[in-house]
């Protein structure tokens, strides 16, 4: 078969396609035309690949099952190495989670403190309009200038 047949198959883009080959997971042969031609087991190796990639493995991980790419991988049983690889990931996945709850927790932080800072500075001002505008109540109660009038005049 060939390339866009086998991505319709398994949907998959023929770019990942040639990746995957590229990266050793399929093969194919040449046809007399040049074109890339996909025997019937590519289509299991592709839908596998898919389901470890979508399991959060990366195509490193991957290389660990080329010897299980053309059964069931994912009903047949997991092997040693197979399972070690999948913890290695896990572990790796784990890491990189607390690394970013540590960053949102800064973030989160940074944001407390600066809306603290600036509640402070509102309630300052607030406290320093407040007080003006009692003292002018207070100055206008007792004879004094009228808010905005001129005390020369």
């Amino acid at each position: 078969m060939r390339i866009g047949e086998l991505a319709r198959v398994t949907g998959c883009t023929p770019r990942a396609l040639r990746h995957y080959e590229e990266q050793g997971l399929i093969d194919s042969r040449r046809a007399a035309n040049g074109y890339r031609a996909y025997d019937e087991r590519a289509v299991a190796r592709v839908r596998n690949i898919r389901h470890l990639l979508a399991a959060g493995l990366t195509l490193d991980d991957v290389r660990v099952f080329l010897p299980c790419l053309d059964g069931d991988v994912a009903t047949a049983a997991p092997s040693p190495a197979g399972l070690r690889v999948g913890r290695e990931r896990l572990a790796v996945l784990d890491a990189r989670i607390a690394a970013q709850v540590a960053v949102r927790d800064r973030l989160a932080a940074a944001l407390r403190d600066a809306a603290a800072v600036r509640n402070d500075a509102t309630a300052v001002r607030d406290a320093t309009a407040s007080r003006d505008a009692a003292a002018l109540r207070n100055d206008a109660a007792a004879g004094g200038t009228a808010a905005g009038a001129d005390p020369t005049d």
